[in-house]
């Protein structure tokens, strides 16, 4: 089951995935890929694997964007639950 406290921190980790090095970046977005896959939530968890690839290839619009994605779609999650 999908709680709000666990949509909270992986919104808050999304959040704090804007600072820090490109591997402390990448290990947080890859706690969201984790934690979406146990929600059961695969789209998401892919959509989360593509934007640690856009990060890994340099490719800073794509992972900006993937991001924003990836907490909208997340906070929809949380708007259900609340």
């Amino acid at each position: 089951m999908v709680t709000v406290t666990r949509i909270e921190l992986l919104l808050s980790t999304l959040n704090a995935a804007d600072v820090g090095t490109l591997e402390s970046i990448s290990a947080k977005l890859e706690q969201v890929k984790d934690e979406l896959e146990q929600l059961d939530q695969p789209e998401l968890a892919s959509r989360a694997a593509e934007t640690i690839r856009a990060l890994v290839r340099g490719d800073v619009v794509e992972f900006k964007r993937g991001r924003a994605f990836l907490q909208s779609k997340i906070g929809h999650l949380r708007q259900g639950r609340e």
